[in-house]
């Protein structure tokens, strides 16, 4: 039976926990509620696309407690999402980074023609979530809804959507909206050198004109 709890040092062991035994915990950030897991334990991935019967062809963000974790699991940002990185993280951006060949998280996406292995990563501009990921390390996640139904604005619309298939909800409060993230990954041969995957809180022309800011184009 799964619980709602406040944030507070007792649910954040509780939620430690839960990750490191391969289970799936609700969390806010600056955006939606996530449901989240550790990203290493692919039996928990499973049961992340299980809940939300999400298409398998769909992959899973990492939301970092700090830029610094992505050294730390073998992730690096190509030019320009390493600029775009310096001005819109934290907060609702979420570059595609490239896996190196020791990263060993399981959601790494690899393109079986290019060989390019990469993952997408987001910092939330939110203290409350970043209070959880210090806690918890890395987490792997996505909105916690049922794939192809409105976001979760709160906890206890998370709790409607996917009820006992997650072990812990903790309750940060209403988050500020229901638009997610923008997702931007580098390509060379695309104007700007970048691709919007997923036009979210920060608009196309905010990114563009960020590239071109203080001097800088193509991420130079």
């Amino acid at each position: 039976m799964s619980e709602i709890c406040t944030i507070n040092d007792e649910s954040l062991a509780r939620a430690v926990e839960i990750i490191h035994d391969g289970g799936l915990v609700v969390i806010p950030t600056d955006t939606v509620y996530g449901v989240a897991c550790d990203p290493r334990n692919i039996e928990a991935i499973r049961k992340v696309f299980a809940a939300k019967k999400r298409p398998k062809y769909k992959s899973l963000q990492v939301l970092l407690p700090s830029i610094e974790s992505m050294e730390k699991l073998h992730l690096t940002l190509p030019v320009p999402l390493n600029r775009l990185a310096a001005m819109f993280m934290p907060g609702a951006f979420s570059p595609i980074a490239e896996a190196e060949d020791d990263c060993s998280l399981a959601t790494v996406r690899r393109d079986p023609v290019s060989g390019r292995s990469t993952q997408g990563v987001r910092i939330p501009n939110s203290a409350v979530a970043l209070r959880v990921l210090r806690a918890t390390g890395p987490l792997a996640a996505t909105s916690a809804n049922r794939s192809g139904e409105e976001s979760a604005q709160t906890v206890q619309e998370a709790k409607e959507a996917l009820g006992d298939a997650v072990d812990l909800y903790l309750d940060g409060g209403a988050t500020p909206g229901h638009v997610a993230s923008t997702v931007v990954e580098a390509d060379p041969h695309e104007r700007d050198g970048i691709v919007i995957l997923r036009e979210g809180v920060i608009r196309e022309p905010v990114i563009r004109k960020a590239l071109t800011l203080n001097g800088g184009a193509l991420g130079v």
